[in-house]
């Protein structure tokens, strides 16, 4: 069972580092997920230390490549223990991309991604993302997501993650995508990706300045009959 460490403010220290978007690209597999993470960051003006190296958080994952503004950086110039990705010497401002694979159906801790009867679901909260991407992953560290998510038509007919879907798609080989953008800048650990067989109930609401907005709430094929208090 792991262990959780106790974080005090007396040792609290600002993340050095202030990111501006991720991008996030996810080809759903039961046993072998791809994550692709782009950031865009900088060195946080306020920060204690301007050399500071870049540490990042990553457990129960396979680090496949590091690139920083599209250079692939070499395995002597970074390092990884299986829990943090360090790499010493990056620029005041770069974007970082980072490719990992972690496995759903083996993950039975339910933090990050993990599979729960037939459908994709995560928990991120409080330190999960961690075990889907090499991340910051802390609650002062805000960014605007985008989310690509890629997964089989036949059994994941819905991808749903943060934010509004911008665009949706059918791929060649029986695969389809949706990509999600959320505005507004949240930490980590309030990602979420839902993806499977669901169904949905829908509703509508007019706002008080007359705009109609439309509701859905997903569910389970078995539940769709026990959900509609929840509009």
């Amino acid at each position: 069972m792991k262990q959780h460490t106790i974080t005090y403010l007396k040792n609290y220290r600002p993340y050095p580092f202030t990111l501006s978007t991720v991008d996030l690209r996810f080809e759903l597999d039961p046993t072998q997920t791809r994550v692709r993470t782009r950031i865009t960051m900088q060195r946080n003006a306020y920060g204690q230390d301007n050399n500071s190296a870049l540490e990042l958080t990553g457990e129960s994952l396979e680090l496949v490549s590091v690139q920083i503004d599209m250079r692939p950086l070499t395995k002597d110039e970074y390092s990884y223990d299986g829990n943090l990705l360090r790499i010493p010497e990056v620029p005041d401002q770069f974007t970082l991309e980072v490719e990992t694979l972690i496995n759903p159906q083996a993950n039975t801790a339910l933090e990050g991604l993990y599979l729960s009867s037939g459908n994709y679901c995560t928990q991120c909260e409080a330190e999960g993302f961690r075990r889907i991407t090499c991340y910051p992953d802390r609650p002062d560290v805000p960014a605007v997501f985008t989310t690509i998510i890629i997964g089989p038509k036949d059994s994941c007919p819905v991808l749903l993650a943060n934010g509004n879907r911008t665009a949706k798609g059918k791929l060649l080989d029986g695969r389809h995508f949706a990509t999600w953008h959320d505005p507004f800048p949240k930490p980590s650990y309030l990602f979420a990706l839902v993806a499977g067989d669901l169904t949905c109930i829908e509703d509508h609401f007019t706002t008080m300045s007359g705009r109609d907005i439309t509701l859905h709430i997903y569910v389970e094929h078995r539940n769709k009959e026990k959900c509609g208090h929840a509009m």
